[in-house]
């Protein structure tokens, strides 16, 4: 190629030399050139790849053919605006692709200029930014680079490179050493040019990586294998960090000698840190998934059981009484009823703790101040731990109320309690702090089963031995714990899980060894006023009265045999059912009494809440009690207890049944 008089390398049709098109055909990006009159009279092979047109289609105007109708005018208004002033520009329009989609393109575009400053047009870059997750182009941006030393790299390129603001862009020498910098490197990386040209590019990776040999592997793995691609933690200037996508090419002059590496990088820090939350939001859904599964299981389990225990404890309790009257002293066989009793109680219990986890117990909640429900159980809190735990209340102003279940609550409470007791058992100090709290959009992506909104906080906090990440994982699973074997059941926490969430709420654990662990527990505001729930302790006779009549509908026969049994051991006149149409018939008797009516929920044929909606039909003032051992049925939805049903939960004792019953008769409405 001669030269000009000037002594400057003559320019081809275009006004570009041969190299620099080899050059651009090869970069990550789309590029244009324009002359001084507007019209565009090259364009790299990315951009004819893309529109799937030829050189002769594209040049002059035709680019434009392939801009969305909606966008062009708006294109070209900004591209001749820009044009004139000989600025700067950038601008996104819709660009149809080959296979006739539009997709938006981010396009910059640079004034050109020869070196003795004449004005030569433009030269831009376009990029593809319609997909967010687009990854860095294949191709690196300098490949096969001429034979000349990349420090000279024609002037033409450097503007072209310097404006592509999204990626670092730069020359390496064979030794590592920086020998060019785009603006796009400064942005990303905090250098300037002078700060960083001829130093050695490892000062980009962490001091363990350096130690590790990273930067000279990467450059080794490049020249041996033609590339080297890789995504890691670079630092910056500043010092702080972010997730680079990385490219590195060889560059080889004609004879196969490498003359250096182009590098070029993308802070892809918001990529990695969605997915670390998409990934952190799956175990989470996993794990939810999980414990529905077991909670599906457990409950049904739960449910057979309650039918069962009714009888076993009903029948103990029997033969306890009667032997008691036979022997006032204790006999061995008193002594063995005593102890099959306790054993069934703690069955009992466990299966009201199972239900709890599959949140399948009937809930009764009321409207309730918090902080005086936790400074109501201060006492009785201090009494069950002892007097090495140091108990205190933090109360928070101004607090919501919520709508729970008092009972079901207060076990919980204990449950968390007791756990801190037994986290400390040198002693220690048990915290309970209330607020008000508010679980936003940002922390329900990262718990995707709590819904965002405004919430009660229950915070309970030991100084004791803390979990592991291995521990809080499990916590809340049945019949998990870290105890010995006889010393826990392994379901005060699953309990405790399963009345929350069965009351729109959420819980956390938050622990580290040595250093304690805090519950949260979040309830749900009560969004208005409603009365406070307040204890009953009233107690009345639980015998029944002269010529009270109780009607017992229940098609489990040993069930309604103890039921019969129990109830004329208080003295009430019993009439059984097996089934809702026998109890119908009673009722449909005009001058048969009935006081009141304990069905159970599920019944062959008709079911328990029909009957009862028939009989008050035809006895208005009629009482009536539902039975369950299992909390999904007619008279419950959403987990909680239909207005004004009044329900027992399976086992049922002799002494709640007379409770109950004697509660109910004597109301006044």
């Amino acid at each position: 190629m001669s030269e000009s008089s000037d002594g400057t390398p003559p320019e081809p049709a275009g006004g570009l030399d041969q190299r620099f098109c080899e050059v651009m055909d090869a970069a990550p990006v789309m590029i244009w050139v324009s002359g001084t009159d507007k019209l565009c009279t090259w364009f790299n092979k990315p951009w004819l790849e893309f529109t799937g047109r030829t050189m002769e289609q594209e040049t002059g105007n035709g680019w434009a053919e392939g801009v969305h109708p909606e966008d062009i005018d708006r294109c070209l208004q900004t591209y001749v605006e820009y044009f004139d002033a000989r600025r700067r520009f950038r601008m996104q329009y819709r660009l149809r692709r080959h296979d006739g989609e539009y997709r938006w393109i981010d396009d910059i575009g640079i004034p050109r200029h020869a070196a003795d400053g004449t004005f030569l047009g433009y030269i831009g870059s376009a990029t593809d930014v319609h997909d967010a997750a687009t990854r860095l182009a294949s191709e690196t941006a300098v490949r096969q680079q001429a034979e000349q030393d990349l420090a000279h790299s024609s002037g033409q390129l450097a503007v072209l490179v310097d404006g592509i603001q999204e990626y670092a862009i730069y020359m390496i020498s064979p030794e590592g050493r920086v020998m060019s910098w785009n603006s796009g490197a400064q942005r990303i990386k905090g250098y300037t040019a002078p700060e960083i040209l001829g130093r050695d590019f490892s000062i980009f990776y962490s001091e363990e990586d350096r130690q590790k040999g990273a930067p000279e592997q990467a450059l080794q793995r490049a020249a041996s294998e033609g590339r080297f691609e890789a995504e890691g933690w670079r630092r910056r200037k500043d010092g702080s960090e972010f997730w680079a996508s990385t490219l590195i090419n060889p560059i080889r002059d004609n004879a196969g000698n490498l003359i250096g590496f182009a590098k070029i990088t993308r802070d892809v820090t918001e990529r990695r840190q969605a997915h670390d939350l998409l990934e952190q939001a799956r175990v989470r859904m996993l794990q939810v998934q999980k414990m529905e599964a077991i909670g599906q299981l457990t409950g049904g389990v739960a449910h057979d059981f309650n039918n069962l225990l009714t009888v076993i404890i009903g029948n103990l309790q029997s033969a306890q009484r009667n032997a008691e009257s036979a022997t006032p002293s204790m006999t061995r066989q008193q002594r063995s009823i005593s102890a099959a009793l306790q054993g069934a109680r703690r069955a009992a219990t466990l299966t009201q703790r199972l239900l709890a986890f599959s949140r399948r117990q009937p809930l009764n909640p009321k409207p309730l101040n918090v902080n005086r429900f936790v400074a109501g159980e201060v006492e009785f809190l201090q009494r069950s731990l002892g007097e090495t735990i140091a108990i205190e209340t933090i109360g928070g102003g101004g607090l919501w109320q919520v709508e729970v279940d008092l009972d079901q609550l207060e076990s919980a409470l204990l449950n968390l309690a007791v756990n801190a007791r037994d986290a400390m058992p040198a002693g220690g100090k048990l915290t309970i702090e209330t607020s008000n709290s508010f679980l936003d959009e940002e922390y329900c992506r990262a718990n995707p089963e709590v819904r965002p909104g405004q919430y009660v906080l229950i915070a309970v906090t030991d100084n004791g031995a803390g979990m592991s990440k291995e521990v809080m994982d499990r916590a809340f699973e049945p019949f998990f714990t870290t105890k010995e074997v006889g010393q826990g059941t392994g379901l005060g926490l699953s309990q405790v899980y399963g009345f929350i969430k069965q009351s729109g709420g959420h819980i956390k654990i938050y622990s580290e060894v040595d250093q304690g662990t805090t519950v949260n527990i979040y309830l749900p505001r009560l969004q208005g006023e409603g009365a406070l729930d307040e204890r009953d302790d009233r107690r009345g006779p639980v015998q029944g009265e002269r010529g009270e009549t109780i009607l017992v509908a229940e098609d489990d026969d040993d069930v309604r045999a103890y039921l019969v049994e129990a109830l004329q051991d208080l003295d009430y006149s019993v009439l059984p059912a097996r089934d809702a149409i026998s109890g119908l018939e009673y009722i449909q008797q005009v001058d048969t009494r009935i006081d009141l009516l304990l069905t159970d929920v599920v019944l062959p044929g008709m079911s328990g809440r029909e009957l009862a909606r028939q009989a008050q039909l035809l006895r208005p003032s009629l009482k009536i009690l539902f039975m369950t051992g299992y909390s999904r049925n007619a008279v419950v939805h959403q987990g909680r207890l239909d207005q004004g049903v009044e329900l027992m939960q399976k086992p049922i004792t002799q002494d709640q049944l007379a409770a109950r019953i004697r509660d109910l008769l004597d109301r006044t409405s």
